[in-house]
């Protein structure tokens, strides 16, 4: 079976007046790397949320793998959040640790490889790192796990342009090819060269999911420019 998500008729209302997510049905396919895109306010990080199993469905289902979302399909996702949630006090050592005893998928090797590549020293306290370098250690911490859906919310926002192109390349050379990766980002431009597909998104609507190749073929335009064109006030 070649798809990972089903999701249909998904609902997220918090009152009435409030639908951050509004009757979405989609089919994403494995061994993709899709871009979750659109204006502040659309329903990208109520949705990545549902996916993890951080917030319950008003209405709708989602499944992952076969199975409705739950405590089973955590075990095959790894997610990136937008804002740092590891200790200050701990060591990096210390958070390797806790991945390697918490997922059985999670390689410390592959962790330590890429540490190394970053230049970061892996018996630093989280409080002694910038806050582009933790940024740096969480989403290491994610691309070392085995998984079959990797979830990454802004992965790039806080690090600085030099940075940019070695994470988007740990991201394509760690992923397993049989799963899927979704990236929420304002960053398009910065992305779209390791993007397959691409899901917009406004008023926690569905507007648009195609392939890039479509969209530059049928539109003869790059994504962000496409983007731009779509969510022009």
């Amino acid at each position: 079976m070649n798809e990972l998500i089903e999701i249909k008729g998904l609902t997220k209302s918090y009152d009435a007046r409030n639908i951050a997510v509004n009757n979405i049905s989609l089919t994403l396919p494995r061994g993709r790397i899709i871009g979750l895109l659109g204006p502040n306010g659309s329903g990208k990080t109520t949705l990545i949320k549902m996916l993890n199993g951080l917030l319950t469905p008003t209405a709708g289902t989602i499944r992952i793998g076969g199975q409705e979302v739950g405590p089973e399909t955590k075990a095959h996702v790894a997610y990136l959040p937008d804002r740092t949630y590891l200790s200050g006090g701990q060591r990096i050592t210390d958070i390797l640790d806790y991945f390697g005893d918490f997922y059985a998928d999670f390689s410390r090797e592959k962790a330590m490889t890429m540490l190394a590549n970053l230049g970061i020293d892996p018996a630093a306290k989280m409080k002694t790192l910038s806050k582009g370098t933790k940024e740096k250690v969480q989403l290491i911490l994610v691309m070392s796990r085995n998984a079959d859906l990797y979830v990454l919310d802004e992965p790039i926002a806080g690090v600085d342009p030099a940075a940019r192109d070695y994470i988007l390349k740990t991201i394509v050379g760690n992923y397993n090819p049989e799963a899927t990766v979704l990236i929420s980002t304002h960053l398009i431009g910065d992305i779209e060269q390791v993007l397959d597909e691409v899901i917009f998104m406004r008023y926690g609507q569905l507007v648009l999911y195609t392939s890039v190749d479509n969209i530059r073929e049928k539109q003869g335009k790059s994504v962000d420019a496409y983007f731009r064109e779509v969510f022009a006030c």
